[in-house]
């Protein structure tokens, strides 16, 4: 399903015109994003949790150079689900 597909849902749900919801979701995802860039994880009960992972330093290597890098420690947004959301998953997809 594409942002599309989710506002073309959304409106005929809601009856809420196509621009509005658009514009809606876009600021939806602005802020969560906004949020995330300063560090501060977003809590949806019943749906999940947008946070911000921290990955550890580690050594790697370049294969085609043959020679080994460090990738220094650095922050991952994440998506989490709720238990909830876990469970109907679950049951409901064959």
């Amino acid at each position: 399903m594409t942002k599309a597909d989710i506002v073309n849902e959304i409106s005929k749900n809601t009856g809420i015109e196509k621009v509005t919801v658009q514009k809606t979701i876009e600021a939806f995802m602005d802020t969560i994003k906004g949020s995330l860039v300063k560090g501060k994880n977003v809590y949806l009960r019943g749906f999940g949790s947008f946070i911000v992972k921290e990955r550890a330093e580690k050594t790697a290597r370049n294969i085609s150079k043959n020679t080994t890098i460090i990738i220094p420690k650095h922050f991952i947004p994440a998506f989490k689900p709720s238990k909830s959301f876990v469970t109907k998953v679950k049951n409901n997809v064959k």
